[in-house]
């Protein structure tokens, strides 16, 4: 680097630190400039042992309509701390500053509130959630919201998310936590696909083998056999254009008679959310195709 020379001893010749972002005369160590990038992370100790608090910045999210970067002008407590007249200003900045948001901010604002909310109460994980106010972010941008309710939207990429990461949340469950029809929730997820490009892959029955039997409280065991049955029942090509739903709990009932950990067919179909005629027909292709015989107790 020869753009100048050192103030100090004259030198052109320099050493560009990207670490701490300084550029450094190589004969005399002078610090001639401080603009260059600092590439390396933003810490420090405040403490001189190893496990002294470090000062970082907090991460972007796209679970918040300004993904964590935006200020607030003051707390609510700080009105305690000023007089008359530097409340009156306090409250035209802060009015102000919701002023200048624009209406897909504002929009995104709320649908990202009300996306934590629904997370929240499914127990969706942070990656999914993050997926989720991406996909509606991009719609918004995209104009898709207008002519649909907010609500709707939000319920759409939400239950995209979940698809696409393989955690999956039933129409039904997204439709009760919004209150909304899953008729319209479904509608909307599939025109958010189609406009944002996005590749939806089917769902498979394991995806739900183990929230069921969560749900019904199964042992290791009965878990493996269903999952042991569900396999077979693949490579069999048994389950093709079958709901993985229906094949999931089917297999789920016929570990447990096997396990002899019985359940009710009424209690696999609540927690599956499928009703017992479809247990039943799955449950009759599981027995006769893979030649099994719930009977049995295995050790």
């Amino acid at each position: 680097m020869n753009k100048h020379k050192c103030a100090v001893c004259g030198n052109s010749e320099f050493i560009i630190d990207r670490r701490l972002g300084e550029t450094i005369c190589k004969k005399c160590g002078n610090v001639v400039d401080e603009d260059v990038i600092d590439y390396g992370q933003e810490w420090r100790e405040f403490s001189g042992d190893d496990g002294g608090k470090r000062r970082t910045g907090t991460p972007l999210t796209f679970t918040k309509h300004d993904k964590g970067m935006s200020t607030k002008i003051g707390q609510a407590g700080d009105l305690y701390k000023v007089n008359a007249g530097e409340r009156k200003r306090f409250y035209r900045l802060k009015k102000w500053q919701a002023r200048i948001s624009t209406a897909i901010e504002r929009n995104v604002k709320y649908a990202l509130a009300e996306l934590r909310r629904v997370g929240s109460f499914l127990n969706v994980p942070h990656i999914a959630m993050e997926e989720a106010a991406k996909i509606y972010r991009e719609a918004a941008e995209k104009g898709l919201v207008r002519g649909r309710s907010m609500e709707s939207v939000v319920a759409g990429a939400l239950y995209a998310a979940c698809r696409r990461h393989r955690f999956p949340r039933t129409l039904d469950e997204i439709s009760e936590a919004f209150t909304l029809d899953k008729k319209e929730i479904g509608k909307t997820y599939r025109f958010i696909c189609r406009e944002l490009g996005i590749r939806i892959l089917p769902t498979f029955p394991l995806d739900y083998v183990y929230r069921f039997a969560s749900e019904l409280k199964l042992s290791p065991k009965t878990i493996s056999k269903a999952v042991e049955i569900i396999n077979k029942a693949q490579d069999a090509e048994i389950i093709s254009g079958k709901g993985p739903m229906g094949v999931a709990a089917a297999a789920l009932y016929v570990a447990t008679l096997i396990c002899n950990e019985k359940k009710t067919q009424r209690e696999v179909a609540d927690v599956a959310g499928v009703t017992e005629v479809t247990i039943r027909n799955r449950y009759k292709e599981l027995i006769d195709k893979l030649k099994l015989d719930p009977e049995i107790i295995t050790e």
